[in-house]
């Protein structure tokens, strides 16, 4: 009987032999499995909204706004763009290579890893694989243990639909994970926390492979006192509380100008009944905890002393409202990691230099939401903030743009993915330069005072 590791070691090698081949290399191909994926999510749709449902008891409408309507933006994007994005990029020559042509060709890496996350199972796990798909590789996909209805249903999808050697998935949990990180992989793609972000790029060290890590931490959104208020409300209200917080995109904190403070929170409270109705703590048309000790670290932050909305929770049902603290400050525990959850901090600021300032001081976030009306100070807050995207009068929205890179900088990241940039991060870009057999120039040959004297004259 074989061995964790030597099972592992067989699928890898499996893929590797897949790809050398060539039978990944055509564009009809590749834009195949992009369609099927395509189909797979219409036969499976049913299927789909059920185990989304046991796992994360997650709404329809925001099944089909954060779920499969993003997959689909992502397929029906790289489908129109692939044949583009396959071809040889056409470079310029220096003057002093004459008579050559240059051009930067797209080939695939090999063979690719992709660990995805629990808190949206489905998308997190298929977009990066179209982009590693789209760039020719093989992929196989270890989706999280703890959203087990829904990698059931992927492991069950994949090998229903595709060659084992070429798309495969690797259920299990630590033990597994920690195994086929010993494997070598041409790229790993992590999504997931920073913790094991270091333990996953330091597996792949062992190997030098390259890795992409979707990360997170303490993203800010900050309102200015000149900011639309009502339309600030609704925004943040819904890149928070959406998937009960459990977004790494999602508003960590709240940071507001004293003077418009109070209207804020009151339109915010409005907000979350108005966009979330009521009966949340049943559970209706409201997103749970994914598990036990996830909800038991959340509970740990609701101190009553802070909390001016919501704070109600449903145990049995894993269940906390959408909630608001306020007169919070930096060293309170909350303040100390991610929230990861329907929890929103509350600071207040009396000068926004200040309040960027503050930002600045700390780790780079994964996202940044400035609202205000100003162009200069809206100018001024994306320059001088680093963050690894965001947006200006809106939350979690630039995330679903296929045209914009999405990832990480510093603790919150490395790489990106999303349209295009899924397709460059799967690929190598091989230079070639095709030099003319025509004519040839003796210069660079030969040596003495009269080639040094032409080669200076050639480069002045």
């Amino acid at each position: 009987m074989m061995t964790l590791q030597e099972n592992y070691q067989q699928i890898v090698d499996d893929h590797r032999k897949y790809v050398e081949q060539g039978n990944t290399v055509d564009y009809t191909f590749r834009k195949h499995q992009l369609e099927k994926i395509k189909k797979i999510l219409k036969d499976y749709e049913t299927e789909i909204y059920d185990v989304l449902k046991k796992d994360l008891n997650k709404p329809d409408h925001e099944i089909i706004t954060t779920e499969i309507g993003i997959i689909h933006t992502e397929l029906d994007f790289t489908i129109k763009n692939l044949r583009y994005w396959m071809q040889p990029e056409k470079v310029a020559s220096p003057l002093t290579h004459k008579g050559s042509k240059s051009y930067i060709m797209k080939e695939p890496l090999g063979v690719v890893l992709v660990i995805s996350p629990w808190n949206y199972p489905l998308q997190l796990s298929l977009v990066p694989i179209i982009g590693a798909l789209a760039a020719g590789n093989s992929v196989v996909l270890k989706p999280s243990e703890h959203a087990a209805h829904t990698s059931d249903l992927l492991a069950r999808m994949i090998e229903e639909n595709f060659d084992p050697s070429y798309f495969s998935v690797i259920q299990g949990a630590v033990e597994e994970t920690t195994e086929l990180l010993k494997q070598r992989f041409d790229h790993i793609f992590y999504t997931g926390g920073s913790a094991v972000g270091k333990i996953v790029m330091r597996a792949a060290s062992e190997h030098l492979t390259p890795v992409t890590l979707e990360l997170g931490g303490k993203s800010p959104a900050i309102v200015d006192e000149d900011a639309n208020i009502q339309i600030a409300a609704k925004r943040i209200v819904w890149g928070k509380y959406t998937n009960a917080g459990q977004t790494c995109v999602a508003p960590d904190y709240l940071l507001v100008q004293e003077s418009v403070k109070f209207k804020l929170l009151k339109a915010m409270k409005k907000q979350i009944k108005s966009i979330f109705g009521k009966n949340l703590i049943q559970g209706e048309n409201y997103s749970k905890i994914i598990n036990e000790d996830h909800f038991k670290r959340l509970v740990s932050f609701l101190n009553e002393d802070h909390i001016v909305h919501g704070g109600e929770y449903n145990q049995e049902d894993l269940i906390i409202e959408p909630t608001i603290l306020d007169k919070i400050d930096w060293d309170d525990p909350i303040m100390q990691e991610e929230i990861f959850g329907p929890i929103l901090p509350v600071l207040q600021f009396e000068n926004i230099e200040d309040a960027l300032s503050l930002i600045k001081s700390k780790e780079k976030p994964l996202a940044l939401y400035y609202f205000g009306e100003n162009p200069r100070m809206q100018s001024q807050v994306m320059e001088y903030v680093s963050f690894g995207g965001g947006a200006i009068n809106d939350t979690f929205f630039h995330l679903a743009n296929p045209y914009l890179p999405f990832g990480g900088v510093g603790k919150s990241g490395m790489g990106s993915y999303h349209g295009k940039a899924s397709f460059n991060t799967f690929s190598h870009q091989k230079s070639v330069l095709k030099q003319t057999t025509k004519f040839d120039f003796p210069f660079r040959y030969t040596g003495g005072t009269v080639s040094s004297n032409i080669l200076k004259k050639f480069l002045s």
